[in-house]
């Protein structure tokens, strides 16, 4: 009888299986980072939309009211929309300034990309 040297059937099928499900699963590794490169994008936008009505409220010196006040502003070609309110502490003096952005109008009742929490101190 001759001896064969080579690969048998069932051990081709074996590694193409394991060859599929690596190259399955970098492919879906790639897509997740894909997504998460623009879910990045939003959120530092977002961050900086934020930030940029704290500077403003602080350039004003406003001192929080405890009811949602809310505006829209344009960043980066895009509409965001944001609402800010002061929050009681247990210090009269000091309130928690609570700002949300959300890249959807608030009706939608959609989660804000952002929050930003800080103090104010009333002068």
């Amino acid at each position: 009888m001759k001896r064969y040297s080579g690969m048998t059937l069932l051990e081709v099928l074996v590694a193409l299986t394991i060859f599929s499900l690596a190259a399955l699963s970098l492919l879906q590794g790639l897509g997740q980072l894909a997504t998460g490169t623009g879910r990045l994008e939003e959120k530092t936008w977002a961050d900086w939309t934020a930030e940029n009505q704290l500077v403003e409220l602080r350039l004003k010196k406003v001192w929080p009211p405890l009811r949602w006040t809310a505006g829209e502003s344009e960043q980066a070609g895009r509409r965001w929309y944001w609402r800010w309110r002061g929050v009681e502490t247990h210090r009269a003096e000091v309130r928690t300034l609570e700002i949300e952005v959300s890249s959807a109008p608030w009706h939608e009742n959609r989660s804000p990309v952002t929050v930003l929490r800080t103090y104010v101190v009333r002068q």
